[in-house]
C-alpha cells in the first residue's frame, strides 16, 4: 500500500499534502491529464471553502458546535480523539432521527466510516474564517492536550504556555441546539444563515459564492455559465467564468479523447461507439470562434491562485490541444496528432501507472475516467447557496 509521509515542521505543507491525499478519494476529482490545479483555481477563486466531497452546508456549524463541546473536556489526547470519532459517527442517527435521508456523511458506514465529516470541512472552516485556530486537525488535538496536561507540569514556564487554551472558533458561532446529537435537521434557521453569510464576507469579499450567498440568490442550472443572473454577476467573477466555459468545454474534448482510446485498447465496441459520438456531439456544440478569440495569457493570469501552482507543462499541453482544435476537430479524433498528444501527455504523468503502457492498470479500468466536463464545484455552491436561500 502507498503512503505519504512528511516531517511535521510546516504546518502549511502538512495542510496541503492532506488535501493531496484526500483527492485521490474523491472520484470527481479524477485528473488524468494534469489539468487539476487549473480546475482547482477556478473553484477556488469561485467559490473558496468547498469540495467535491461536501454535501450539506449546516456541516459548517456541525463541526463546531461538536469540537467546541468536546474541548471544554479535560482528558487525554488519545481519549479525546476516540470521543471526536463517537460525536461524529452519533451525528448520522442524530440526522437519520431527524428525518433527513439524502446528504448524511456515514449514512451507511455507521462505526466503519473512513473519512469523518470534520475533515471534509476542515479547510472549508478555515476559508470561511468560521476555524480561527490555524492548524490542522491532528495539531488541534496536540494543542487541547497540552492545555490538559498543563496542571501537571512543574516548570512555571510550562504552565504559562499550557494554561491558555487555544482560540478556535469564530466567537460569534450561533448556539448549538440541545439535542443535536439526539435528532438532527440539515435545515438552517435564519440566524445560523446570516452568521455563514457574514464570514463569507470577511473572509471571501470577492468571491462570486459570497455575492450570490449575499443576495440571496439560488438558482437551478446546470452550470455557472448558463446562470441566469450571469449579467450581474461582478466582472472580475463574471471575467472567470467565461474563461472557464471555453477551457471547461475545450478540454472535454481531450479528456473523450483519452477514453475513447483506452476504450478502443481494451477492445470494448459499447465503450467505443460511446465515445465516439460523444466527441461528435462534443465537436457540434464547440464555439470555435470563442475558442479563437479566447486570450490564453489573459486566462493564466485570471486562474493564478496562490494555493494551486499550474506547472509549465500543462500550460503548453492546453496551448497545443488549443491549436489541434483550431485546425478541425473532426481531424482531432481521425488524425494520430490529438492522440499522440493525449497519450504523451498521460504516460509523462503517470509513468509507471500509465494505462497506455501497464496493461495490469488498463484492465482494470472500469469504462470512464474524467469523462464529464469541468464544473468548477458549482453543483457544491448551488447546494449551499440553497440551504441559505430556505433558512427560516
Amino acid at each position: 500500500m502507498s503512503s505519504l509521509a512528511w516531517i511535521d515542521f510546516d504546518e502549511a505543507e502538512r495542510q496541503r499534502s492532506q488535501r493531496i491525499m484526500a483527492l485521490f478519494q474523491e472520484r470527481e476529482t479524477r485528473d488524468e491529464l494534469g489539468l487539476g490545479a487549473i480546475r482547482d483555481s477556478i473553484a477556488d477563486h469561485l467559490f473558496p471553502g468547498t469540495s467535491t466531497i461536501q454535501t450539506r452546508l449546516r456541516y459548517m456549524l456541525f463541526i463546531p458546535w461538536l469540537y467546541r463541546d468536546l474541548e471544554k473536556r479535560d482528558v487525554p489526547e488519545a481519549q479525546l480523539r476516540t470521543q471526536a470519532r463517537e460525536a461524529e459517527i452519533r451525528l448520522a442517527d442524530a440526522l437519520k432521527a431527524g428525518g433527513e435521508s439524502n446528504g448524511i456523511i456515514g449514512r451507511d458506514a455507521g462505526p466503519r466510516l473512513q473519512r469523518l465529516p470534520s475533515s471534509v470541512y476542515w479547510a472549508g472552516l478555515g476559508a470561511w474564517g468560521i476555524r480561527v485556530f490555524p492548524g490542522s486537525l491532528d495539531s488541534l488535538f496536540v494543542a487541547l492536550r497540552r492545555r490538559g496536561r498543563s496542571h501537571v507540569t512543574s516548570s512555571n514556564e510550562e504552565v504559562m504556555a499550557g494554561a491558555q487554551a487555544p482560540t478556535v472558533w469564530n466567537p460569534a458561532l450561533p448556539q448549538m441546539p440541545s439535542d443535536l446529537l439526539d435528532r438532527a435537521v440539515f435545515h438552517l434557521t435564519a440566524e445560523e444563515a446570516q452568521f455563514l453569510i457574514d464570514r463569507l464576507v470577511a473572509s471571501q469579499p470577492s468571491s462570486l459564492l459570497t455575492m450570490l450567498a449575499r443576495e440571496g440568490i439560488d438558482a437551478d442550472c446546470d452550470q455557472i455559465w448558463t446562470h441566469p443572473h450571469l449579467a450581474a454577476f461582478p466582472v472580475a467573477a463574471r471575467r472567470l467564468v467565461q474563461h472557464g466555459e471555453i477551457f471547461s468545454h475545450l478540454m472535454h474534448g481531450a479528456a473523450l479523447l483519452y477514453n475513447l482510446a483506452l476504450s478502443e485498447l481494451r477492445q470494448r465496441d459499447d465503450w467505443i461507439d460511446t465515445y465516439r459520438e460523444r466527441l461528435e456531439a462534443w465537436s457540434d456544440e464547440l464555439d470555435l470562434g470563442a475558442v479563437r478569440a479566447w486570450s490564453l495569457d489573459d486566462f493564466w493570469n485570471v486562474v493564478e491562485h496562490p494555493a494551486h501552482a499550474v506547472r509549465p507543462a500543462a500550460k503548453r499541453f492546453v496551448t497545443e490541444w488549443r491549436e489541434l482544435v483550431l485546425a478541425g476537430t473532426e481531424q482531432v479524433v481521425s488524425s494520430p496528432a490529438g492522440r499522440q498528444l493525449v497519450e504523451e501527455r498521460e504516460r509523462r504523468l503517470k509513468t509507471s501507472q500509465s494505462r497506455y503502457a501497464n496493461h495490469a492498470v488498463r484492465d482494470r479500468w472500469t469504462g470512464a475516467s474524467g469523462a464529464e466536463r469541468l464544473s468548477f464545484r458549482w453543483a457544491q455552491a448551488k447546494s449551499h447557496l440553497r440551504d441559505l436561500a430556505n433558512a427560516e
